[in-house]
Formats: C-alpha cells, structure tokens, sequence
C-alpha cells in the first residue's frame, strides 16, 4: 500500500466525513477511486517537490491554496509510478463553479511546472481557449503575482511581459494561445491547458495542441472549466468518460476526473449544498454572499439570470425563452430506434439554401411514442462552412451527414434520399412550405408526390405553432427516439422558441422557432422534424399496421 500524504488524505477525509452533505456524487466516487488506486498501485507522491510547489504560493495574493487545489498539485503535478516514474494522472479534468479560483490555479500550476523546482529544460505552458480574454487571464494572473510588492527576488528566476512569462532557469515559456489551431503544429508543450473547454464545439484545436505533447520529459494536459451551454461537445464528452471511470465502467489511464456540481436542481434551495459546486465556497464568505443574492434573483426571474445554474452550480439550464427544451430531454433521444421496416411515417422537408444545408425526416409514432429517421445534406461550398465548428467530417464518416462536393445540393439527392426511403417505409405524406416545394416540385411529382395528388402539405407559421404544443409535450415526457443521431441532437440544441407576436408588444400564447446564432449552428435537421410533425395526424395512432399501398413502377 503506498503512503498517502497529508494534502491528499486531508481532502480525502474531509469527503469521506461530511458526505453527500457537502460534496457531490462523484466527488465521492473519487475520494473512493484514490483511496483504491493507492492501496493497489505501485505508485508515490514526491512529497519534497510537493513542499516546494507549495512554497511558491507566498508569491500569490492569498495565503494558501484552497484544500482541492492541494489535492490536485499533489494528485496531477507530483504523483509518480515508481516504476517509470512517469506521472500517475498526467490528464486532469475539472468542472468547477464560476468563482472558484480556476484561473488563478492555473496560473499557479503553470508557474510550478515551468520553475526549476520541475526541473525539466524547456518544459512550456501552453494555455488555450475560445477566445483572448480566457487564454491570456491565467498569464495575467502570474505576471500580476510577479510584479507584487516584495517579490523582486522573483526577477532572479523569470522573465516576463504582458504576454508570456519564461523561467530564466529552465527556459520554459508560458503563453496564452486562442482557438486558431493553423501554425500549432511546431509546438513543443511539455503542459497545454484548455480553458473553459465547454466552448469547444469539436476537437480541431485540442488535437493541434496535443500531438505536440510528447516531445518533452512528463507530458501534461488539463481541462479546466465551468459547465456551459454547448452540448455534445468536448464538456460532454469529457463528463461521460469521467462518469464511466468513477463508476468503475473503465480505467482512468492517467485521467483525473474532479467534477463539482450540484447532485440535482433540488439541491441549489439549500444554500449549504452550493458547496458541491464550488469547493471554495466555504473559504469566500464575500463571494457566498454574492451567489446569494444571485438566487434571490434567479428564484424571482429564472429567465433573466439562465447563467445562475449552468456556471454556478454546474447544471446546464438556459434561458426557458431561448431552448427548444432542456438539454436532458435532447439527450433523452439517444436511445435504439425500433426495427421500423414496413412502417408508415411522415416526411418533412427544410433547408435555408441549397448551397449551404438541407434535411429530410421521417417521422413514425406508437401511441405517444415518436421515432424519428433523420439525414443533412452539407455543401461543401457553403460560406458558412467555416464559420461551423461542429464535426461535421465524422458525422458524414458516421452516415448521418452527406457533404456534396458541387455548388449546390440537388434537389434529385434530396428526392433520391425520399424514393429510397419509400421502398423502405410507407410514406403517407410530406410536408414543407412553399419556397421549398417551388425548387423541388418537379422531382417529388416524378416519385409520386404532388400538392394534386394530396400527399404533400404546404407548412405555414401557423401549422407550427400548432405542432410545437405537441413537440413540446414529446420532449417533456421523453416520447422522442431517434437514434444516436448527433446532427439532429446539436441543430434542436441550435434552436430557440419565440414567442408570437412578442415583438409588437401582444402575447398569443403561440410559438414559433429561431436560430440562437445566425450562421454557424444550424438547425434545418430539427426544422424537418418540425415540419413532419405538422402532418402528424395523418399517423392517426400509429404502430407498425401499415395501410395498403402500391408499389410505383418507375
């Protein structure tokens, strides 16, 4: 059994002691993990080098690191397999609330790591994120640390500008960079921190900064963050790897999953549970008192304040004006689809532009059951192409997404799309509005579906705002199944719900549905939905009793 030192034990004890009361679920499914990786690995901590990273805290505006903090130098920045003497968890995740000490923590492990105290030459910090202000913040942090009154000593051992700092010991740099990954490809990090990683869409940067790891003794990487409102992202990816390692699903290989979050939205009523979000909490009365106030508000205007529970206490939860529904209820989806074949099911039709992104799907019910089929189309030429940071190359690798590499997407691929679905399933109707139709009438008449042949409707705003009652009760209910089907999930999670007539100062009671951002996220593939879901009705109930149909000689 290795020796467990007082940083860690400390932290540990106070876990174990206080429980579900203070702690999160899965901070207690760490403390249990720790406890069995030293009792059962060939592991140590280099305690003298951790006294030393400590020491260097009388460099900071604070008298001592918070408790977890300590727990984490000691875990991520000076664990050991006695073997190799490679670091125990080199990947470190952290979800922690807004107000914890995130930045300042990196900008203190960032000086640890890059002092001679790590001893390794040339051993650079690399500091990423969506934007400036994120990247630069921690730099910021240390170069504010350095100029304090009594630290000119520190001169002696680094070097800095408003920009980077450098050990003048070990040469080792540390820089803020943002989320262009172009002209990364020659860094030599020996530590890349990505910052507030529930921006990151997809995995473009993380992997520029990543395959330069390795060039260097001890390659780290962290994730540090609060929790955001892009999902299906890396945050998301990250939690569920962090979830099947504290549930014992796989090994961590190295991944130290420190998540802080309320164990459910029941728990923010309590102020005593805020804690489970952020640790620091208890340290910070100035700062309780503010998150307070901050409830008081939020309990008052929820809508005004959407920011409240994902960034305070760690559950995602947006603007009830804004989502299409909760986040939950997307995830929710993801379950098997049936075996459909035979079916009878709907089909809708959207798309702003053919040269950027269209969708069909195909909608089927079972009582109050709904499944969906779901195909994108995406033109390569789409001057909104670059502005899209979801991966779209590995949905068209995964089959969910076709990319037409001509100027436009044909209306023949979309019909061709429907005419083979059609020898599949029964296709009773399909729905799209008038702009649509117009482009691809001549195609649709050619399988069989006209406006004169009845099966197809002509959708209006008001034919949605009926459907999004209905829509709206699916997803609340969890009746919605459509497959692991990530386009659909990230374009409803791209959509918001208005109200009618809002803007002339009248409220219907209706609602209709918009694009959170105009360019970059899409939502045609939920807009699909939308519109099978308008010609619903012809389903009647539903099931796999299939009305009798030809078969359509072409």
């Amino acid at each position: 059994m290795a020796t467990i030192c007082k940083e860690i034990s400390t932290y540990l004890r106070a876990v174990e002691k206080k429980g579900k009361g203070a702690y999160c679920a899965e901070q207690i499914k760490l403390a249990a993990h720790i406890r069995k990786c030293f009792a059962e690995e060939d592991i140590y901590t280099d305690v003298e080098q951790l006294r030393k990273y400590l020491g260097l805290v009388k460099y900071f505006p604070y008298d001592r690191l918070f408790p977890w903090q300590e727990f984490l130098t000691a875990l991520h920045a000076c664990t050991y397999w006695k073997d190799t003497g490679l670091p125990r968890w080199p990947d470190l995740f952290t979800l922690v609330g807004r107000g914890a000490g995130k930045d300042g923590f990196i900008a203190y492990i960032s000086m640890c790591l890059m002092s001679q105290l790590n001893g390794i030459h040339e051993y650079d910090v690399d500091i990423c994120a969506n934007n400036e202000e994120q990247a630069v913040r921690p730099v910021e942090d240390l170069v504010m640390a350095l100029e304090e009154p009594g630290n000119e000593n520190l001169k002696k051992s680094f070097y800095w500008t408003k920009e980077r700092v450098k050990s003048t010991k070990t040469h080792s740099q540390l820089r803020g960079r943002t989320n262009n990954p172009k002209g990364k490809d020659g860094l030599r990090s020996g530590y890349v921190v990505f910052n507030e990683v529930h921006q990151y869409e997809n995995y473009a940067n993380i992997n520029v900064f990543t395959t330069g790891l390795g060039k260097k003794k001890h390659p780290r990487r962290a994730y540090l963050t609060t929790q955001g409102h892009v999902r299906d992202g890396v945050i998301d990816d990250l939690i569920e790897k962090s979830e099947r390692i504290l549930n014992g699903e796989e090994p961590d290989d190295g991944f130290l999953p420190f998540i802080c979050k309320l164990d459910s939205k029941d728990d923010v009523h309590d102020s005593k549970h805020w804690q489970k979000a952020n640790p620091s909490l208890p340290y910070m009365p100035v700062l309780f008192a503010e998150i307070k106030k901050e409830y008081a508000e939020w309990k008052k205007h929820p809508a005004l304040l959407p920011a409240f529970m994902t960034k305070r206490m760690n559950i995602p939860d947006g603007n009830p004006e804004m989502q299409v529904t909760e986040w939950d209820n997307i995830a929710a989806t993801n379950r098997p689809l049936p075996d459909l074949d035979g079916w009878t099911c709907v089909v809708g039709v959207d798309y702003a532009m053919l040269n950027d992104f269209a969708s069909v799907n195909l909608h089927f019910r079972d009582g109050d059951k709904r499944y969906d089929i779901n195909h994108s189309w995406l033109c390569a030429a789409s001057k909104d192409l670059p502005r899209v940071k979801a991966p779209w190359q590995q949905w068209a690798h995964d089959g969910f997404l076709t990319v037409v590499y001509e100027p436009q997407i044909s209306p023949e691929l979309i019909v061709a799309y429907i005419e083979g679905m059609g020898r599949i399933y029964n296709i009773e109707g399909i729905a799209l509005d008038n702009f649509r139709y117009a482009l691809l009438s001549p195609s649709l008449e050619a399988i069989g579906f006209a406006k004169k042949f009845d099966n197809v409707k002509l959708t209006r705003p008001s034919d949605i705002m009926i459907a999004a009652p209905v829509i709206d009760s699916c997803f609340l209910s969890q009746n919605f199944t459509w497959g692991d089907n990530p386009v659909l999930r990230w374009a409803t999670n791209n959509t918001k719900l208005l109200r009618s007539s809002r803007s002339v100062g009248s409220d219907t009671g209706n609602f209709y549905y918009g694009k959170i951002e105009g360019r970059s996220r899409k939502t045609d593939p939920f807009m699909a939905l939308v519109a099978s879901m308008t010609i619903e009705t012809d389903l009647g109930l539903g099931g796999e009793q299939t009305s009798d149909f030809e078969v359509w000689e072409m």
